[in-house]
């Protein structure tokens, strides 16, 4: 079995939704690609934009699909079977309606929660025991109007929290790639005293 690992951020490809909440996972490899050059090139066998590095001292393959949230699975699938990667080495970043600005999580396995990218990850993929980044993004309150919130642009202080929250989550993915899962998680579930205490204040 390969010991590779595989980095997806979701988004929907194009200016038009650069700056949309949908596209959070595409947040995430930007972090990533600030902190080492990750040299994502185009490659239409993959679906998306792909690179080959090592990452933090692991063998990683990141990715950013150029296909639509809708068909995001395609690429993962792609991108998977040419490195040789198994799901459960396969790590997926995207935005979360069930989790606040500013918040962000990280888990193995569970449901799609309604979200495009992942259910079409599923069906491409045929497992769900992949690693997910929950990138909290918030919930308009109804559902009818998730569409036009996924698609809009956060408020200047949702994006902030977001992105620092991505930025959190790009300071964690050394330990999950060294096989320290649960020391990650502390460190994104366990928010500091202090800024628990600042939000207390009035």
């Amino acid at each position: 079995m390969s010991d590779r690992w595989l980095i997806v951020g979701l988004g929907n490809p194009g200016q038009k939704y650069e700056r949309t909440r949908h596209n959070a996972g595409f947040w995430f490899l930007d972090i990533l690609d600030r902190r080492q050059a990750l040299g994502l090139k185009p490659n239409r066998k993959l679906h998306g934009e792909a690179a080959k590095c090592r990452f933090a001292g692991a063998d990683c393959v990141f990715l950013r699909p150029d296909t639509f949230m809708n068909h995001s699975g395609q690429a993962v699938r792609a991108t998977a079977d040419y490195f040789n990667v198994p799901a459960e080495r396969v790590v997926i970043a995207y935005d979360d309606l069930d989790l606040p600005p500013g918040t962000v999580k990280l888990k193995q396995g569970g449901g799609h929660g309604g979200h495009n990218g992942l259910r079409s990850t599923f069906s491409h993929l045929g497992s769900q025991n992949f690693w997910r980044v929950r990138i909290g993004i918030g919930h308009p309150g109804i559902r009818e109007a998730v569409t036009p919130w996924v698609l809009g642009r956060a408020t200047a202080e949702d994006e902030k929290a977001i992105l620092e929250a991505t930025d959190r989550a790009a300071d964690a993915l050394p330990d999950l790639l060294a096989g320290r899962p649960e020391k990650a998680m502390q460190k994104l579930h366990t928010r500091p005293e202090s800024e628990e205490n600042g939000k207390r204040k009035p």
